[in-house]
């Protein structure tokens, strides 16, 4: 059984640091425990978030992706951080799924900023939002800012140290690929 890890990159923009943070992330999971990999951002999520009230209110677009979400056996979330906090769609397409359908999902949180004034975000912010679906948010959270970033690729040793630990801690809810082909 194949499982799928799922990237939310909480911005509109294309290029974008956050979406590069979960998709390098996603490959670095993916490599290592074999998730199918779905990748999708907020421009995926599309126009019909800003008018939603409850999933049924989205159009096809916007309702795949929440599926994806709430299906994934493993999240990587990322957020930009607009004045020490996640965006205001971003928060919004979280508001729309019922807390029962992340109850228990493992989670890394990520956020990305211009600078290290921001890094706090994932813990005074990603965390306490995800915490109250009582998610499993693992205890690595990636920050990356500007710096950490060439042509929107991950470039910081520091920062790929911190993927590599995060990464590492979905041990504990999936078997690493390679212990697994050898048993």
């Amino acid at each position: 059984m194949v499982l799928k890890l799922v990237g939310l990159a909480g911005s509109y923009n294309r290029p974008s640091k956050t979406f590069a943070l979960v998709e390098h992330i996603a490959s670095v999971a993916a490599e290592r425990y074999g998730f199918d990999v779905r990748l999708h951002d907020l421009t995926d999520v599309g126009p019909s978030l800003g008018q939603a009230q409850r999933q049924g209110d989205l159009d096809e677009a916007a309702a795949r992706v929440l599926t994806d979400v709430v299906e994934a056996d493993f999240l990587i979330v990322g957020s930009p951080t607009y004045k020490g906090s996640y965006p205001g769609l971003f928060k919004h397409f979280i508001d729309l799924i019922d807390p029962e359908q992340l109850r228990a999902k493992p989670i890394l949180i990520t956020a990305t900023g211009g600078g290290d004034r921001h890094a706090l975000m994932v813990e005074h912010q990603l965390r306490p939002l995800f915490g109250f679906f009582m998610a499993h948010t693992l205890p690595t959270a990636v920050y990356a800012s500007d710096r950490d970033f060439a042509d929107y690729r991950v470039v910081s040793e520091s920062l790929q140290q911190r993927i590599g630990f995060a990464v590492d801690e979905l041990a504990a809810f999936f078997p690493v690929r390679e212990l697994a082909a050898a048993e």
